[in-house]
């Protein structure tokens, strides 16, 4: 089983920024990747950016040019920064881990960003 916790939600002012950790443990395969997902209020979750175990990113255009997704894997951990904060950007932010040799998904319980004056 792998644990996901995520940190570093919280109330941000447009134009703002805040840096999001997920943190994974347990039984982690070495073929993984990890990302965020978030989900607004009446809207569908959607992906925001993952990396893979390799360093490789992707991100949705609405967030490329603000978000940069980095890891640190000696500490199996990920870090999204989140620079210049709309307020279409508030959701509850899901940090994911994919095992890619069994293609098991697990997730983190959540964490609230809200970006508002």
């Amino acid at each position: 089983q792998v644990q996901l916790v995520e940190s570093g939600g919280g109330l941000v002012q447009p134009g703002g920024s805040l840096r999001l950790s997920c943190a994974a443990s347990g039984s982690i395969s070495a073929i993984y990747v990890m990302g965020w997902y978030r989900q607004a209020p009446g809207k569908q979750r959607e992906l925001v950016a993952t990396i893979s175990s390799g360093g490789s990113t992707d991100y949705t255009d609405s967030v490329k040019g603000r978000f940069t997704l980095s890891r640190d894997n000696a500490k199996s951990t990920v870090y999204l920064q989140m620079n210049s904060l709309k307020p279409e950007d508030t959701a509850v932010y899901y940090c994911n881990l994919k095992n890619l040799i069994f293609q098991t998904n697990y997730w983190g319980q959540g964490t609230q960003v809200t970006v508002s004056s």
